[in-house]
This record gives C-alpha cells, sequence and structure tokens, in this order.
C-alpha cells in the first residue's frame, strides 16, 4: 500500500468502516447482500491494512475485530426476536480466505514452519448458505443454534428438524460409537432446483422474489412456522465436529464416523497430501462448480491431523490451521440490446440494461443495474454492445465491463433522460450525489413505490405486493400513505380475483401494523436516505417523532451514525407541511410515532448522561438498553455534560482522550455491572 496521510487514513477507516458494517448488517441480519464477497473482502483487506499501518486509529467497532453477526442490529419486530437464545459453547469463528492462489502457498509454507511432522489437508468445497451448530446427546439431536455473533446463537432446533438431510436420532453400525454428547457445524443451503421453484411460487403470488439461495436458506431457517420451513427443500451439510474427548486421529476419521450414523458429510472432500494437490483441486472445482446443483462460492482446506490443529491453534478470530479460497465472480457475456429507466420510491431514477438472457450463477440473467449516469459514462456502454455481467456472491447481477472487439460499427450511445420517465418532470441532482432524482412527489411510479415501501415486513408488514398496490393505486383507492388505512371491504372485493377471504386477510394485518414500533414506522415513512436501522438509531435517540421533526443541525450532527447529507434530508422532510400533515393523519390512525418506555429496572442512573465506546460482551444496543433501563441517557458524543464513559474492549481514542480532557470519569463494562446490580 502507497503511503497515506494519518488524517486521509483516519477518513478513510471511518469510511470502510461503516461501509463494511452496513455490508455485514445487510449480509447477516437482513438477508439482503449489496456487495459481492469479492468486493466485501477486498474493502476488507484495505482496512487491515490501514489498521495496522495505524493500530490507534482502528475504530472498536472495526469489522476487521470481529465475525458477522445475524443478531447485532437487529430491527424490532424481526422474526429472529421470536427465538430464545443460547451460547455457543465453542466460538463459532471465520476464516481467513484469499482470492490468490500464490496465498494458499504462503498458509502451506506458514504450517510447516510451525509442523515439523508429515502432515495432510482436507479439502472441501464451501458451500453459501447460513451456518449451524447442531448439539447430539446420547444420539439425539437437542440443539441447532445459528451462528448468530460467534458466542451467542439463536435455537432454530424446530425448523431443523423439518430438513431430511439432518437426522434427529443417530445409529452406529459398530465401528464407530456415537459419543456421548458432541457438536458438528456446518451449513444449511437451499439447492438451485428448490430456489427456482421457491421463486416462482412467490412471483406468482406477488411477493418479493429472493436475490439468491444463500438469502432463501437464512430467511427460511429463521421462519417461525416450522410447517412452512419443511416445504422450502432446504439440505445441509456438516464439516466441523467439537467435544470432550473424541477418540478421533484425523478430520477424516471423525467425518466418516460422522457419516456412518446418517450425518450428511461432503462427499466431494478430498484428503491432499501436497499443496500442489489442493492447488488442483481449486483449480478443478473452480469451473466444475458450475455443474453442481447447489451453491458453493470456494474452497476450505484444513489440516487433517487432529493434534497438529491443537499445536497451531487459533488467533483472536481464526483459525491457524484453516483457510478459504474464494471463487472469483463468475462472469458472463452477453448482448445489451436496452436499457429501461427505473423511478424509485423517493424519486431516484436507475437504468437498468435488458440482455439477451445468460446463465449466471444457477440462474437465468436476463437484466442488470448500470448504478447511474455516471457509471454509464465510464463503462462507455452502447447499444448492441456485448457486455460483462457479474453475480458476485449470486447478487443482484451488474455490468462490469464492455466487450469492445464486438461493438457494432455505428453503435448508439444512450443518453440519460433528462426528464422523469413516467411523469416527465425535469430531474435535478445533488452536487454531492452521482443519482438523478424526479423531484414530483405525485410521480405515479413514485407514490406506488412509497406504498410498496410502507408495506414491506421490516416496514408496517401490510399483505400488499407491487400487483395489489398497482389497482389499488389505478382505482384511485390510494393516493396518500394513509388512505391504507381508509380502505373498506367493499373496495378490495373490487379488485381482480380478491375474494372474502383475501380481504380479510388483508384487513387484519392493515389492523396488526398498527402494532409497529416507532422504529418501524419511522422507516416506513420512506425518508431519504433513512434505512431501516438508521431509523432505529433515531428512533431510540429521540423517541418521538415531534423530538426528531425539532432537532437541530448541530444536534442532529453530532449524532456518529448521521452524516451531513442524512441530515439535511431529515430537515428537509419535516420541513414540508405536506409530510406533517401525512405523520398526522396516520398518528390519528393509530400509527405509533413514540418510542415504547422500556421496562424499568432501576433509578441508578437517574439523571445521569452515559456514552458507550469500544466493544462488550454483549451487543452495544443491549448495553445502551441496560443504561436507559436503569434511568440513564445514552448519547453519542462526550461533552462537559457526560456523566461516564463506558469504555468496552478497544474504547474510541477520541472520545477516551476527550473524556480525559474534560474530567469525565471512564468505567469498564465490570464496573458498570457492579453498579446496576449492587448499586455502588
Amino acid at each position: 500500500m502507497a503511503k497515506i496521510t494519518r488524517e486521509a487514513a483516519k477518513e478513510r477507516i471511518a469510511e470502510l468502516t461503516s461501509t463494511l458494517k452496513e455490508a455485514n448488517r445487510n449480509y447477516y441480519v437482513l438477508n439482503a447482500p449489496t456487495m459481492s464477497d469479492f468486493e466485501f473482502d477486498t474493502m476488507l483487506q484495505e482496512l487491515q491494512a490501514l489498521e495496522k499501518l495505524y493500530p490507534d486509529l482502528a475504530l472498536p467497532d472495526s469489522p476487521s475485530q470481529k465475525v458477522g453477526s445475524d443478531l447485532e442490529n437487529m430491527a424490532p419486530g424481526s422474526p429472529l426476536k421470536e427465538f430464545a437464545q443460547y451460547p455457543h459453547r465453542y466460538p463459532m469463528l471465520s476464516l481467513g480466505n484469499t482470492y490468490n492462489l500464490e496465498d494458499m502457498y504462503e498458509f502451506h509454507r506458514k504450517i510447516k514452519e510451525l509442523v515439523s511432522v508429515p502432515f495432510s489437508y482436507s479439502a472441501e468445497l464451501k458451500f453459501d448458505g447460513a451456518g449451524i451448530c447442531l448439539t447430539y446427546r446420547d444420539g439425539i439431536l437437542v440443539r441447532a443454534l445459528t451462528r448468530g455473533d460467534g458466542h451467542i446463537g439463536d435455537d432454530v432446533t424446530a425448523n431443523v428438524k423439518t430438513i431430511k438431510a439432518i437426522p434427529s436420532v443417530l445409529h452406529s453400525d459398530g465401528r464407530w460409537p456415537v459419543p456421548k454428547e458432541f457438536e458438528i457445524r456446518g451449513e444449511i443451503f437451499m439447492p438451485y432446483a428448490a430456489f427456482d421453484r421457491l421463486n416462482a411460487e412467490r412471483d406468482e403470488d406477488g411477493d418479493q422474489l429472493f436475490a439468491n439461495p444463500r438469502n432463501a436458506a437464512a430467511g427460511s431457517l429463521k421462519m417461525l412456522d416450522p410447517e412452512i420451513v419443511a416445504t422450502r427443500g432446504l439440505d445441509s451439510i456438516q464439516y466441523h465436529m467439537l467435544g470432550e474427548g473424541l477418540p478421533y486421529a484425523s478430520h477424516d476419521e471423525m467425518m466418516q464416523a460422522a457419516a456412518s450414523w446418517g450425518i450428511p458429510t461432503g462427499k466431494y472432500s478430498k484428503i491432499c497430501h501436497r499443496i500442489e494437490d489442493v492447488i488442483e483441486y481449486i483449480r478443478f472445482w473452480d469451473t466444475e462448480r458450475k455443474k453442481l446443483p447447489f451453491p458453493t462460492d470456494g474452497v476450505v482446506i484444513k489440516v487433517n491431523e487432529l493434534a497438529l490443529r491443537t499445536q497451531l491453534g487459533y488467533t483472536s478470530k481464526i483459525p491457524r490451521w484453516a483457510t478459504a479460497y474464494k471463487f472469483k465472480p463468475e462472469q458472463a457475456c452477453t448482448r445489451l440490446y436496452s436499457i429501461d429507466y427505473q423511478v424509485g420510491r423517493t424519486g431516484k431514477v436507475t437504468p437498468v440494461a435488458n440482455l439477451d438472457p445468460v446463465q449466471l450463477s444457477g440462474t437465468v440473467v436476463k437484466r442488470a443495474t448500470l448504478h447511474n449516469a455516471d457509471q454509464m459514462d465510464a463503462l462507455d456502454i452502447h447499444i448492441d454492445d456485448y457486455v460483462y455481467v457479474e453475480k458476485g456472491g449470486e447478487i443482484i447481477p451488474k455490468i462490469t465491463g464492455v466487450e469492445m472487439s464486438k461493438r457494432l460499427p455505428g453503435a448508439e450511445k444512450p443518453v440519460f433522460p433528462k426528464v422523469c420517465p413516467d411523469c416527465g418532470t425535469p430531474l435535478a441532482k445533488d452536487e454531492d450525489e452521482a443519482a438523478w432524482y424526479c423531484p414530483n412527489d405525485a410521480c405515479p411510479t413514485q407514490i406506488k413505490s412509497r406504498f410498496i415501501h410502507f408495506c414491506s415486513r421490516h416496514a408496517m408488514n401490510i399483505l400488499a405486493g407491487d400487483a395489489t398496490i398497482d389497482q389499488l393505486f389505478k382505482k384511485g383507492y390510494i393516493l396518500h400513505l394513509s388512505d391504507m388505512y381508509d380502505l373498506t371491504k367493499e373496495q378490495l372485493l373490487t379488485l381482480d380475483g380478491w375474494k372474502d377471504l383475501s380481504a380479510e386477510r388483508f384487513l387484519k394485518s392493515i389492523e396488526n401494523s398498527k402494532k409497529a414500533p416507532f422504529s418501524a414506522v419511522l422507516f416506513a415513512l420512506g425518508i431519504r436516505h433513512i434505512g431501516e436501522n438508521t431509523a432505529k438509531v433515531l428512533a431510540s435517540h429521540f423517541k418521538s417523532v415531534q423530538a426528531l421533526a425539532a432537532a437541530s443541525e448541530q444536534e442532529l450532527d453530532e449524532m456518529d451514525e448521521i452524516g451531513p447529507v442524512l441530515s439535511r434530508s431529515i430537515r428537509e422532510y419535516f420541513a414540508d407541511a405536506r409530510h406533517i400533515v401525512l405523520i398526522n393523519r396516520l398518528k390519528a390512525d393509530g400509527l405509533r410515532f413514540e418510542q415504547e418506555e422500556e421496562q424499568k429496572i432501576s433509578d441508578i442512573l437517574a439523571g445521569k448522561t452515559v456514552v458507550v465506546t469500544g466493544t462488550y460482551s454483549i451487543p452495544r444496543d443491549a448495553m445502551k438498553k441496560l443504561i436507559s433501563q436503569n434511568g440513564g441517557k445514552n448519547t453519542s458524543s462526550v461533552s462537559a455534560s457526560t456523566s461516564y464513559l463506558l469504555t468496552g474492549t478497544k474504547p474510541g481514542p477520541d472520545k477516551v482522550k476527550k473524556a480525559e480532557k474534560l474530567g469525565v470519569k471512564m468505567m469498564t463494562e465490570e464496573e458498570f455491572h457492579s453498579l446496576i446490580n449492587d448499586g455502588h
């Protein structure tokens, strides 16, 4: 890495940390990834290099220091809240990974430096699904936990028992007795055939489609109804066993034992005695994986001998005896024959390329995003160009390049529209953004998109898909979001194909939406740049929509999570009288615009203002909740009015320095728990 100034490094570290945290949340929490594994890993490697160059600038919540989680920053009302949570007996760590074969040789060299006896590797396909930890006791499956944050997972035992591949009771053939108690870990995944069938059903029902099989597997695993999970066609593979006094000398022997009891293990695995054999295995599957009936995104290699694994040990985050080689995103070259310009709920206009159908990562791709006008210019896209399409990590396709050698003479260069393709209003563009927007709130496409967002599962969770919203709008039943609460059964029965039962279910979902917490309502309003997590942060900080609407620019800017773009968006939204009218109508309809009072534990922190920094034994949100439950107030920045700076592992150096300068008392997590539990 070229030398970078300290100030530039600080800014880039903050930017990378924020981007990667949000990507982690989209991947693990929402099951809706926004970047490919390759993009994520490239950015993570840049962050790690900068943190190595300037260790004191590393932020306490840096993604380089923790395993991705499906628990942190969980939105209120999410299905995960319904599952009991239990600690993992052994932490579920992640693996180091690379896209470079040279790094595999380097991994091998380091192992040889530490090990003086002959050894072998187990080379295995890396399945792209949801991590699972199964506990068997006396041969009976007693618990199945998700990865969670690596230390605590969700109990999804009832759902896992519906997966045919996973046995609830083990049977030994006598060669390998079943241990009294052990854990076995692996992946739950969705084969392409099941994924295609599920998405076809969802498309027919007007439901949002799953972006990829990994999302579908993770989403299915976390459903509350095991009967529905049973219909999803999930499969599983197990690849790592743990327990006290297990009588095996090698990983291979351990997996053979598990297979003999009926547990699904990797039939594609291979024992390699040379690193060259590992490389050959990787090269073989980099091509052959395209023929597999399930998603795989790389190869994992592990030292086979268990005694040597103990000798090699672990770092704080990864085992030293294993690593992963990630396949580079799969590409295809196909013809772009036209471009559509789609208008979103905020008015953002996105160019989408229409393509000759092409097979890519197990699905047929017909459309791909071009992001914005700047990206179109950077790619120098022309109509009838042959373009390279990528679905890194099986995510939404995007165009990454043009095959210039195939460009036709006189090929037309598309012109980004100057007016809205739906309503004809001249488009506008903020100086600090790449996107163009339709500023017309009455634009029909925007109106319908706002309703679709408002009704979505993580917003008001109303049973209305695209087709329903389109019909309601065309009939003139809905124009403003509050109109949703004025709909009648008689109106619904005029919609194509609607009967009494469907109308009653819809009206019931509308009534249930009134129970949604303030953060979900705030997210549902569709304020530009306020995503689900930001809505949660704002709701927790301001407690009510009145307080948020009255917030000054300074108060918004002081929040760590709020930048100037979002601050301006919030102030502009509440400065519009039409939005105040809408909020008042939704209040009258019974929606919640105030944060519910948390259950009080004590008043030990009454009148105290607490700032948290660093990482803790529990999620940061849980720590903040404990502060408020004990009468305290959470703020994001240290000031003269701060009572305590609560410092976890790797506290933010700027906050510590400011606390020292102002004489603010600093408190460790242990001291905090002693205070709220013992009162001193």
